[in-house]
């Protein structure tokens, strides 16, 4: 089965390994970013398809997805599903 969002999942993967950021930058770029203790305690993790993790938020049950760059690990830009 062909996933129909396969190029465009790798080149954001590209984009965002090519200039990883430390938290600051992120902040700057993204405005809240999780680490994995902060995505744990925040989310219940469905899922995850490099650079994308599906979430449930804790606090209020909405299920969204975040990116995430893998050194520093961190996730951030939280979308709601807009379902």
């Amino acid at each position: 089965m062909i996933d129909p969002i396969e190029s465009r999942r790798r080149a954001r993967l590209a984009e965002i390994h090519a200039h990883p950021g430390g938290r600051p930058e992120l902040e700057a770029l993204h405005g809240q970013v999780w680490n994995s203790e902060q995505l744990a305690r925040d989310f219940e993790v469905l899922g995850f398809g490099a650079p994308y993790v599906v979430v449930r938020r804790r606090g209020d049950d909405v299920i969204g997805s975040l990116e995430f760059q893998h050194h520093p690990r961190f996730y951030f830009l939280f979308r709601p599903d807009e379902r």
